[in-house]
């Protein structure tokens, strides 16, 4: 089915379907098969389910009733192209994109569709069937979702956008829901042809339908609508227009709208069938509520609570597109010039082992357009931070509590968190891993007692723990990670046998950097904390505890080697200009580092990190021998002791000399703890 046809027609199928409480009262992929058309989302009824409805409705139609749909049909399908145009005008204005041809095969799609109107009455449903395989219908569906940005548009579409579990039935639905089966009939069969309760009731649908983009299957539509300009205005203007130019048109939805509540709505209001939808979460008896959301309340943060299901232990998002952009939009307005951005999806609290979150393509190209970084995603005090720029296909986020023995019977240190198990697609592709890191804020649990700055996130690899480190915020944890994998927070004590020598100096700094993963000791217990860091030594250290890995990271040094264990950690380094090689070519990774570079590096890193530090130029006084600085390392070296990065011993920096793996875990605490 086109668009076209569907904007065009939907003054008619809506205000038949809709202003009627939708004539077809079906949220199921059961009706559309029926008709010969497939939907994506699962089946909340049978087919035979939904077959037995609309044979129920219009078993419940009067002679009269009828009568009206038959006149309703025969009006419609007279109608010339001249008078399509001027009743979808409001609509038409919209789409100059169209030609001569498009609008005729608008205009005799619209003729089709007013026919189903009848046909159904006489269990006749292969005039939908022709409708959606018209060659010409496909054509211009094509040229609509083109010309909208939007990767296709397709009947299934439509039929969701009308009928699905968050389209226009459901909205008018909720609507009637505080109204006796007395009051409804009566609202009905006063009804008149000006703005009247009917009129109203089916206004604030469309309102919340193209406006809110409550429709889950129906997204495209929302979307395409939104952005061709097409306002909620239009559409009421284009059903006025049907109204008065076609005056069948009110009787047919007077009928439907009374067999359908005949039908379905019991004497005190509630739903009299089992409706097989799943907006309420309850059994087949109760009235389908439409979540609303808004985007816009907190710009910054999108309250979707409302738009999480669970199916057994399985929560998933469903969001609206044109609604995820508003957010977009309100986000940028309050922070004006300023990048970065982030959106944050609030799920709240979700009582289920895995959530599911899926961000469609025109979500991701949405915020890369408008200058937003990254959506965080945030539920159960768990939030995972995606930097959307390194994506250009829809991503589904799946996040799972796994059982504690994942962790517990592969380590006996002390569990400072739930196990979370990570997969991303991109695509329908499952992805481990990323160009740029994902930040992963894990709650911390169990904590009492436990030393704090001994809390590092592990990786779970073949049943082994490999620390990754991560930066205690409160009652969290925050861990950047460029693979994804099972995770959780441990105490991660370790300690070493021939650390005396340098304890009162260095004891606690070596203790912690080695909890984080960053530092490891040289075998049998051992740390040598006298002994000499290579700059390949330092580069992994730095990298790890900065949080900076980065398995994309390229480098063009001919000396190392892509194999080694230290490659992806020289290639971000050299590739954040934190280490530059004694050549374009050459790295030299087993040169020792001295005090100078090592300061240098540091300072490199953490002015990448925080732009705002300062340095005093007057910081080097303080050293004795600050003279032997080379001239290149002299700017690093000030901004390190200005930042209190390194102290210097006896007034002395001893710039030249070799740095020792003490010194460098020293060093490297003091990084990790600067504010």
């Amino acid at each position: 089915m086109t668009l076209k046809k569907k904007l065009a027609v939907s003054t008619l199928a809506v205000s038949m379907a809709a202003a009627s409480v939708a004539g077809f009262p079906f949220s199921s992929k059961g009706l559309a098969e029926h008709f010969g058309v497939s939907v994506a989302s699962a089946a909340s009824v049978s087919q035979a389910d939904v077959k037995t409805k609309v044979e129920k409705i219009y078993a419940l139609l009067t002679e009269d009733e009828r009568q009206a749909l038959l006149a309703y049909e025969q009006e419609a399908g007279n109608i010339n192209l001249d008078t399509f145009k001027q009743i979808f005008d409001p609509v038409l204005k919209h789409l100059t994109f169209l030609d001569d041809t498009d609008v005729e095969t608008a205009h005799e799609a619209f003729k089709s569709v007013s026919s189903v109107v009848y046909d159904v009455y006489d269990k006749d449903y292969t005039a939908i069937k022709d409708i959606r395989y018209n060659v010409k219908n496909v054509e211009l569906a094509k040229k609509i979702a083109a010309k909208a940005g939007v990767d296709n548009l397709t009947a299934e579409d439509f039929t969701e956008f009308l009928f699905g579990d968050k389209g226009v039935e459901a909205e008018l639905r909720a609507l009637i829901s505080s109204k006796s089966k007395a009051d409804l009939i009566n609202l009905i069969a006063n009804a008149s042809s000006t703005d009247d309760a009917l009129n109203t009731l089916l206004n604030e649908a469309i309102d919340k339908v193209l406006n809110h983009n409550t429709v889950e299957g129906g997204l495209t539509v929302s979307q395409v609508v939104y952005n061709l300009n097409i306002t909620p205005g239009d559409i009421k203007l284009s059903l006025k227009n049907l109204n008065d130019t076609v005056p069948t048109a009110k009787p047919a939805v007077k009928a439907l709208a009374l067999a359908y509540v005949r039908a379905y709505i019991n004497d005190d209001g509630s739903n009299g069938g089992n409706n097989g939808g799943n907006g309420g979460g309850g059994g087949g008896g109760g009235t389908v509520t439409t979540p609303v959301t808004n985007p816009t309340a907190t710009p910054g943060i999108y309250d979707v609570s409302k738009l999480v299901t669970i199916v057994g232990n399985k929560a998933t998002l469903k969001l609206v597109d044109a609604d995820v952009l508003k957010a977009f939009d309100a986000l940028v307005a309050a922070n004006p010039g300023k990048t970065g951005l982030t959106l944050t999806l609030d799920l709240g609290t979700v009582n289920a082992a895995t959530v599911e979150v899926p961000l469609s393509k025109a979500i991701i190209e949405a915020a890369k357009a408008k200058g937003i970084a990254n959506i965080a995603i945030t539920f159960n005090g768990l939030t995972v931070t995606i930097p959307v720029g390194q994506f250009s296909e829809a991503i589904t986020l799946t996040a799972s509590t796994v059982a504690d023995t994942t962790v517990t019977s592969v380590s006996s240190l002390k569990l400072a968190s739930s196990v979370y198990d990570f997969e991303l697609k991109v695509g329908d592709v499952a992805t481990t891993t990323f160009k740029e890191p994902i930040t992963l804020k894990l709650p911390l649990k169990n904590t009492e007692g436990l030393d704090r700055e001994l809390l590092s996130v592990a990786k779970v690899v073949y049943g082994a723990l490999q620390f990754q480190g991560g930066v205690v915020d409160g009652d969290h944890i925050v861990e950047p990670r460029d693979t994804f994998s099972s995770y959780a927070v441990l105490e991660n004590k370790v300690s070493f046998k021939d650390i005396a020598s340098v304890q009162a100096w260095a004891g606690r700094q070596i203790s912690v950097v080695a909890a984080k993963g960053a530092i490891e000791g040289v075998g049998n217990g051992n740390f040598a904390p006298k002994s000499n860091v290579t700059r390949a030594e330092f580069a992994k250290m730095l990298i790890r505890a900065l949080n900076l890995e980065n398995n994309s990271a390229k480098h063009s040094f001919s000396d190392v080697s892509s194999t080694a264990w230290y490659a992806p950690y020289v290639a971000v380094a050299a590739e954040k200009g934190i280490i530059t090689g004694r050549s374009a070519a050459q790295f030299d990774p087993s040169a020792t580092i001295t005090r100078a570079e090592m300061a240098t590096m540091i300072a490199r890193a953490v002015k990448a990190q925080k732009p705002e530090a300062a340095t005093n130029a007057s910081s080097l006084s303080k050293f004795s021998d600050a003279g032997k600085i080379a001239a290149s390392l002299k700017d690093g070296v000030a901004f390190a002791a200005s930042n209190n990065l390194v102290i210097g011993n006896a007034g002395k920096f001893n710039p030249n000399n070799t740095a020792t793996r003490a010194e460098a875990a020293v060093i490297i605490y003091r990084t990790i703890n600067f504010k």
